[in-house]
């Protein structure tokens, strides 16, 4: 559309993101006017399409999978890369501990002790629900202590967030099945 010295555009654009290749779409209107001999933009709006996803979006498997990322940190038997698993904020309500681990520190600090006995899991049930840069996958696991080779099943719930480019525990809490209960189910 156009006037005495002024034009509209209005339409539907793609951008690449140069830092990560993403490309996004989005609509996107312009108001030209010609001024002082030239043309410039008077009004200019631009809005990401509604149907676009808004965050990072994982599939249930991929969920699933982000278990096996925090299990191969416990087998290098280094605390420092078990804790780096959890988000800025994440929380840790752990199996063996009646204390809640909030921030790295109190994470790292329950996986030294943790690490001695060589856990590796299992996941048995698993009940995943995604969003938008969250997922959450709750159930069943089993860890085999390595030292001792005692098995140990527990029932968990992960919550995960995108953060910094890549998908850490928010929240993260394991309990132990009490004995005889799983003989009553």
């Amino acid at each position: 559309m156009t006037g005495e010295n002024w034009c509209k555009d209005v339409g539907i654009y793609d951008f690449t993101m140069g830092a990560t290749g993403d490309q996004v779409r989005a609509r996107y209107s312009f108001v030209y006017v010609f001024e002082d001999g030239e043309w410039k933009i008077a009004h200019h709006h631009s809005s990401k399409m509604p149907e676009a996803p808004a965050g990072k979006t994982i599939t249930d498997e991929e969920c699933r999978s982000l278990f096996y990322l925090w299990n191969d940190a416990l087998a290098t038997l280094d605390p420092d890369q078990v804790a780096k698993r959890y988000s800025k904020n994440g929380v840790l309500l752990p199996t063996v501990s009646d204390e809640a681990r909030s921030d790295y520190d109190g994470i790292h600090s329950y996986f030294v002790d943790f690490l001695a006995k060589k856990p590796q899991g299992e996941i048995l049930e698993s009940y995943v629900t995604t969003g938008e840069d969250w997922c959450k996958d709750v159930g069943i696991y089993e860890f085999t202590m390595g030292a001792t080779g005692d098995k140990v099943k527990a029932r968990y719930s992960y919550v995960y967030v995108f953060e910094d480019g890549e998908w850490k525990i928010a929240h993260h809490h394991s309990s132990v099945i009490p004995s005889g209960m799983t003989e009553e189910w």
